[in-house]
């Protein structure tokens, strides 16, 4: 069947989803994904970033479809035809989602250990504003250890299940989940257990944000400064495969390989992640070439830091009389005394 996305027409088979269609295209024409994971079965349409508009539905039913749809969970029909990047509603509508997914998220990304390799930092900078409307006091959350390991920080989890996933169909038993509702849904282990099998660090490859860290690697150098090695060992728990992360002859961390998606290629176990920090225990075949890096990597950043623009409480807060009163502090009255003295001052 073949379904046409922004103007590209592509043959795909029965039971291709558009996300999938969009990826074989390549370019612009691919929609941004925070919940959705190739490796992992029933990943996606819960982050709603990967909207697209369809305005045709299919040769037999060439209708639009009136609203967005998530590309990843949306099956590609023939005749189907796909709007992406040249959709002004996706487009708005992907601003609007990145901009929820920010509203309870700390601009810690300074110290935080994903900064670099962050799939919301690229959301952010493709789809993101530059300012926040949001003023009201944040969601937080203390930070929990949840095994040997692993550290939490839930303020920077976005819910995209993709560890829930992960430890469902990887590990023998999951001891975590979401648990809560709304507002107040969080992740955690159950009953205070803890996340310690064989595969349990894999969790941490494929959470999107830095929600998931690394003990090991924590607060010790930031991703950019580390030279990415391909390097494999004979293991008999996984396939052994690996991306070693060298500062100087030193392996900082180890981290499974991935494709230009940032998804795992194949997962690999604890021993191999944490266990086994030494060059000698490995035989590395080359440097790691990205064929998409981070776009803090790439310093396209600097690119747009002289638009921003920073505004005074005035510009901010116009038309906003309710929100002023909130945050904004009258002035101290002076006393007769006080006036004199400052009269003085500027007289001289």
């Amino acid at each position: 069947m073949k379904v046409t996305i922004d103007g590209h027409i592509i043959e795909v088979e029965a039971g291709t989803t558009v996300l999938q269609a969009a990826r074989m295209i390549g370019g612009a024409s691919v929609p941004p994904t925070m919940c959705y994971y190739s490796k992992l079965k029933d990943c996606g349409g819960k982050c709603r970033c990967c909207l697209v508009e369809i305005s045709k539905g299919s040769e037999r039913d060439p209708r639009p479809m009136p609203k967005l749809q998530p590309s990843c969970v949306t099956a590609v029909q023939d005749g189907m035809e796909v709007l992406s990047a040249n959709s002004p509603r996706a487009l708005e509508a992907r601003q609007a989602v990145t901009e929820f997914l920010l509203i309870n998220h700390p601009l810690d990304c300074p110290v935080c250990d994903q900064a670099g390799e962050c799939d919301l930092q690229n959301l952010a900078y493709g789809n993101g504003n530059f300012k926040s409307r949001y003023i009201e006091e944040k969601r937080t959350f203390e930070p929990e250890n949840i095994g040997p390991y692993i550290q939490l920080h839930m303020n920077r989890c976005i819910l995209c299940y993709r560890c829930v996933k992960l430890a469902d169909q990887l590990t023998p038993e999951r001891v975590h989940g979401v648990v809560g509702r709304g507002d107040h849904a969080e992740i955690s282990t159950y009953i205070e257990r803890a996340i310690d099998n064989d595969f349990s660090g894999n969790v941490i490859d494929v959470c999107p944000v830095g929600a998931l860290t690394d003990k090991t690697f924590r607060f010790k150098s930031r991703v950019w400064f580390n030279k990415p090695f391909n390097a494999h060992r004979h293991c008999t728990k996984c396939s052994g495969k690996v991306t070693l992360w060298m500062f100087g002859d030193a392996v900082q961390r180890v981290t499974a390989r991935k494709d230009e998606w940032h998804e795992v290629e194949d997962f690999i176990c604890n021993e191999c992640r944490f266990e086994h920090k030494n060059v000698e225990d490995w035989i590395v075949e080359g440097p790691r070439k990205f064929e998409k890096p981070s776009v803090i990597n790439v310093n396209n950043y600097t690119t747009h830091l002289k638009k921003v623009k920073i505004e005074t409480e005035e510009l901010v807060l116009e038309g906003r009389d309710e929100d002023r009163k909130k945050i904004s502090m009258s002035g101290s009255p002076y006393n007769e005394k006080e006036k004199e003295a400052i009269e003085k001052t500027k007289e001289e």
